[in-house]
């Protein structure tokens, strides 16, 4: 599975910005998506898991500002992130993998995008 992400790009803190992922293959069991962040320096860290079946887990550090929607055709992933702070200033990943659980540890999957850099100012 071949994921691509675009979106990224910088605001002042406040702004929103909407992150797209498109999944080249749709995946023929359970699986998860998860997107993820790394800061320079900073190990990567899940910003939310979605299943297969809808349900969707966050991060303590976006709930409320971050939301995590699919097309109806669930192979496009998207992140909303609203009221960005410059401590949301990362590389963020698109990944996915057959499952029935979705983990946050990154190892734990196999199919990841290039990354889209989100950067945001004070």
């Amino acid at each position: 599975v071949h994921l691509v992400e675009s979106g990224g790009g910088s605001v002042q803190t406040g702004g929103s910005l909407r992150l797209s992922c498109v999944l080249s293959e749709l995946f023929y069991s359970s699986y998860c998506m998860g997107w993820f962040r790394q800061a320079p320096g900073e190990e990567r860290e899940v910003v939310a898991n979605i299943y297969d079946n809808g349900g969707i887990r966050y991060a303590d550090s976006v709930k409320g500002r971050f939301t995590v929607s699919q097309n109806s055709a669930k192979n496009i992933l998207y992140l909303q992130m609203n009221s960005l702070e410059p401590e949301d200033t990362a590389m963020y990943y698109c990944a996915a993998d057959s499952g029935s659980w979705c983990y946050d540890d990154p190892l734990k999957y196999t199919n990841w995008g290039q990354g889209t850099q989100v950067n945001v100012s004070s």
